[in-house]
């Protein structure tokens, strides 16, 4: 697993949702605050967004916007003053009303990812409370991709559409997540991608988290000195290399705790701890309970 792949899985919970969306005239839709991050891709037409605490912004066709931390806004067919607010009612009552199946119609696909974010992968977390990504040409082309075989998948009830639909869901949400990282100049995790020596180190720890690491291990394998490691990746990941480590230890954990039925020995092992005993004082320690009681609560 790379780091993006493994910093979305670790926050998954579920399959995503959606709701396509086809609306003409006046309308106004209010998307309450969610335990999750939603999402809007323009099919055709145009529409506004008012993120709460936000200012306005125009959705044109072919364009996409992630909110990863579930704000709630308000989307319309104009720009969203008080009033507009004001009137705003719930996305399924307006999703109800027939359209004016105008050449002005705007379609929409609006959807949601559960998302634990109690366990957010720092990327996740540094993402902004608006992703919003214009239909621009000659940018993010697998993008721009992904959005039109989502709106012809919507468009139809082809054989296979229950299957392919979620997992064109998923793919949306990676190339939103690459496109972020692809604009953005002064986000922390970008550049810690980017850095060829920071990359490889948590390349390393992902792919064996298991592994006996060590500073001087962790070094020697990316090819620099202990100091010059510690230096670049604590400027850029934000914690030091083991206690990173520690921290993506514990957060695999959790995930395999909500995601398996496997016992906490062979957990244990897999995350790189070498009993139950010293995982479960680990997990305590970060989590304020035991992983029992945490198993036991997501899935109750």
């Amino acid at each position: 697993m790379d780091v993006v792949s493994d910093a979305i899985s670790a926050v998954r919970v579920g399959r995503p949702s959606s709701t396509r969306l086809r609306v003409g005239g006046s309308w106004c839709a209010r998307i309450a605050p969610y335990e999750g991050a939603g999402f809007h891709v323009a099919l055709a037409g145009s529409c506004w967004m008012l993120p709460d605490g936000g200012s306005p912004l125009c959705l044109n066709t072919g364009d996409a916007v992630l909110l990863p931390h579930g704000t709630g806004h308000v989307i319309a067919d104009r720009p969203a003053d008080r009033a507009t607010v004001e009137r705003a009612v719930d996305l399924a009552r307006v999703a109800a009303v027939p359209s004016a199946n105008s050449a002005a119609d705007t379609e929409l696909l609006c959807g949601k990812y559960r998302l634990d974010q109690r366990h957010a992968h720092p990327l996740m977390a540094e993402l902004p409370d608006v992703v919003h990504i214009p239909n621009r040409a000659g940018r993010h082309g697998e993008l721009r991709a992904a959005i039109d075989l989502l709106g012809r998948e919507v468009a139809t009830s082809a054989p296979g559409s229950a299957v392919a639909l979620p997992s064109l869901l998923d793919l949306l949400l990676v190339y939103l997540v690459r496109a972020w990282m692809a604009d953005s100049t002064t986000s922390r995790w970008p550049a810690a991608l980017n850095d060829p020596v920071v990359a490889a180190a948590l390349r390393a720890l992902h792919e064996d988290p298991a592994e006996a690491w060590s500073n001087e291990r962790l070094a020697a394998r990316v090819g620099v000195s202990r100091a010059t490691l510690a230096r670049r990746f604590t400027a850029l990941v934000g914690r030091a290399p083991m206690a990173y480590l520690t921290w993506w230890r514990l957060t695999r954990a959790a995930a395999l705790l909500r995601a398996t039925p496997d016992a906490l020995d062979t957990i244990a092992r897999r995350v790189g701890y070498s009993s139950p005993y010293a995982l479960s004082h680990a997990f305590s320690r970060q989590y304020g309970t035991t992983p029992g009681r945490y198993r036991a609560g997501v899935t109750a």
